[in-house]
């Protein structure tokens, strides 16, 4: 098995056309005995960060990182606790260390920035276990001037050949008192939980990202990157401000088992002086992951779609056949036509394949998907959409049955290959800890959606999909930890509260939801929460949480590939003003900017086309209306820019008038400033578009 250290001295071999430009100095600066070191240090290229490595009289290593010469992670533990065999954590010796240096730039596929800086300096400490097993493992540091990720890297020995990992012994000892965003870990409902806002030391077992800000402004952000067979990480208090990595468990006795030689995912923190700043800081999860496997994507396209999905939540129609069943032939080809007319990419259908009737949830044993109910026409309609310029999207809901999906899957990825179908969205609606998966010995084992036998399927399906040309967007999925760049057709997924608790929720998301995820999922990468809904009256008590004009902004706060237009049409049809702005905003950006923002209250966002010089902005606040003064030093000095501006009126806020919105342009020059009126509940989307030169 190759190292991955070994692929940064790759990338420049044309592996990837995502690969811009690449220059690896590599140098090795120290390799000394264990008798003559006991310390070691590394600092990212500004100097900014530092990490510490050393060993107690015990042999036990810890790390500890500083910013600006300020300690924020106080000495943290390393090591491993095995099921068969001793730990890996006492009579540990630093047999020696090396250090490099590594500075690209490479070119995304699609995301929020076109162009991703990769420049950290690495350190590498060799462990050799004291006594007759004499084991041995790696632990390398990758230091950015804004963060960090470390792993484990075992290589093939003869005290470690198949190794049953219990739990990691890796701690996070946060250096200072603050608040901390997170949801729990081991919930029934997986990822889908409102977010605490509270003490650090008050926070229990937490999924990441999870967000922490000290009391002056500094923000740190705990996840992960490139978990390949591995299982997930979660943050488990230990005592105090102490965390420790908490392994999601596996279908049988351990946690993990893997061969060696093998690597751990890279455990990654996020350092920045503001809520603003932090969000820029999300390429480091991209960096830590190897470069793009697939080489030419043009195949991948994002963009805008609209779907039969939004009537089954409002409960007006049926996933399940019968007289309400929602994937029929005639709405479909309404929606083919529609989406023709307004220029969107797809059509999502939920419900078209037999097996939505009887116990589907948390089973999927019977799903089939490859064959339509009768009322559903897949091959005429999939063509209809061709000779429309649109494409279906698929949908594979699985009911968390990975082992029942993998028997079909091949199958369904060929039928939609033939059919034109280029994106699937998957579905795992189960119960935490009850998804399905097959054993070494052919049987059913129950599972946890994110533990190493789950995270192997998600793989399989990827790769599967790949051969196809299909990308997959996943939702009661597998986290995101960066892996988009070497699969870029992993397009979006998504892996919290989406929009649909706005339709049946009790209760509902609450203003400040987005403004929380925007700060804490989000660092993970793109999330498919399917906004612009204008029918504010839903099943759910009060309905949704929002203005119109936040319902658009949301477009731009939260990225993703690929945007629904989930409301149903008949909405858009009677409101083509607010509508326009749907049709405008690209998905694709060439740059990323966050004017402001804090965890929870508020966030405006800009970002530039990547087909254009248009620029957009979105802000949402939560419970609170509040006027947020910008520059537009963003915008290209020297231009004039129209201004469209969806704005939320007098009357507007998530209690009162939520559909009362105000549309107006002006033009605008980089030496401009805005003042964006925020309504309680609302927000602000503005699309600038070039005029012409200053006068």
């Amino acid at each position: 098995m190759q190292k991955f250290a070994n692929i940064w001295e790759a990338v420049g071999r044309g592996r990837t056309a995502a690969v811009m430009a690449a220059g690896v100095a590599a140098a090795l600066l120290s390799t000394l005995p264990s008798d003559a070191l006991a310390q070691a240090r590394v600092s990212s290229p500004s100097g900014e960060v530092v990490v510490e490595v050393s060993r107690d009289r015990d042999g036990r290593v810890f790390y500890e990182v500083s910013r600006a010469g300020r300690r924020i992670i106080s000495p943290s533990r390393l090591g491993f606790l095995l099921v068969d065999a001793p730990k890996l954590e006492r009579g540990l010796e630093i047999a020696g260390t090396t250090t490099r240096t590594h500075s690209e730039v490479w070119e995304q596929p699609w995301g929020e920035n076109r162009f991703v800086d990769n420049s950290f300096s690495e350190l590498r400490v060799q462990l050799l276990e004291r006594g007759p097993l004499a084991r041995r493992f790696d632990v390398v540091f990758r230091v950015y001037d804004d963060g960090l990720g470390f792993r484990y890297e075992v290589p093939r020995q003869d005290e470690l050949q198949t190794v049953r990992i219990a739990q990691e012994l890796t701690e996070f000892a946060i250096a200072e008192e603050g608040t901390a965003w997170w949801i729990p870990a081991y919930e029934w409902n997986r990822e889908e939980y409102l977010y605490n806002t509270t003490r650090i030391d008050q926070v229990g077992t937490a999924q990441t990202p999870m967000t922490v800000r000290f009391s002056d402004g500094l923000h740190l952000a705990f996840h992960e990157a490139a978990l390949v067979n591995y299982s997930a990480m979660n943050l488990a208090r230990a005592e105090g401000l102490r965390f420790r990595a908490d392994l999601t468990p596996g279908a049988g006795e351990a946690a993990v088992v893997v061969e060696t030689p093998f690597v751990t995912p890279w455990r990654t923190i996020q350092i920045a002086p503001t809520a603003a700043a932090l969000y820029q800081s999300a390429d480091l999860i991209l960096n830590l992951n190897e470069p793009n496997q697939l080489g030419d994507v043009s195949w991948i396209e994002p963009g805008r779609y609209i779907g039969i999905w939004w009537q089954m939540h409002l409960g007006t129609h049926t996933w399940g056949s019968g007289p309400h069943h929602g994937a029929t032939t005639d709405p479909t080809r309404r929606y083919i036509d529609f989406a023709a007319e307004h220029d969107f990419a797809g059509v999502l259908v939920e419900g078209w394949n037999v097996g939505w009737d009887g116990d589907w949830f948390g089973n999927g044993q019977d799903m089939d998907f490859t064959r339509p109910y009768p009322d559903f026409d897949l091959e005429g309609l999939a063509a209809y959409a061709r000779q429309q310029g649109v494409r279906l999207i698929g949908h594979h809901e699985t009911g968390g049955n990975a082992a029942h999906y993998e028997e079909q899957m091949e199958a369904a990825f060929d039928l939609y290959a033939r059919l034109g179908v280029a994106v699937v969205k998957t579905g795992y609606v189960a119960d935490a800890g009850q998804a399905r998966v097959r054993g070494p010995d052919g049987e059913i084992l129950f599972a946890w959606h994110e533990g190493q036998d789950m995270v192997l399927h998600h793989q399989r399906v990827i790769e599967a999909a790949a051969r196809h040309h299909i990308a997959i967007n996943a939702h009661e999925p597998l986290k995101d930890t960066g892996l988009r760049r070497t699969w870029p057709n992993i397009i979006s997924r998504e892996g919290a509260r989406g929009m649909e608790y706005n339709a049946w929720g009790n209760p509902a998301n609450p203003p400040e939801h987005e403004a929380n995820l925007f700060f804490t999922r989000l660092m993970a990468g793109p999330m498919d929460f399917t906004p612009g809904i204008f029918g504010m009256e839903t099943r759910s008590p009060g309905g949704v949480a929002s203005t119109w004009a936040k319902q658009l902004a949301l477009y731009v706060v939260i990225y993703s590939p690929i945007q629904m237009a989930a409301d149903l049409l008949e909405n858009y049809e009677a409101n083509p003003g607010p509508f326009q702005f749907i049709l405008d905003v690209p998905t694709d950006w060439h740059e990323t900017r966050v004017l402001n923002g804090e965890v929870g209250d508020f966030v405006t966002v800009v970002r530039r086309d990547r087909r254009s010089d248009d620029w957009y902005l979105g802000a949402v606040t939560d419970e609170n209306g509040r006027n947020l003064e910008i520059a537009l030093d963003f915008l290209r000095p020297g231009v004039s820019y129209r201004a469209q501006i969806y704005r939320d009126g007098p009357s507007a806020s998530w209690e009162g008038v939520r559909e009362d919105i105000i549309i107006e342009e002006r033009v605008v020059t980089a030496s401009d400033r805005m003042t964006l009126a925020l309504a309680p509940g609302g927000g602000q989307a503005i699309r600038f578009t070039p005029v012409g030169a200053d006068q």
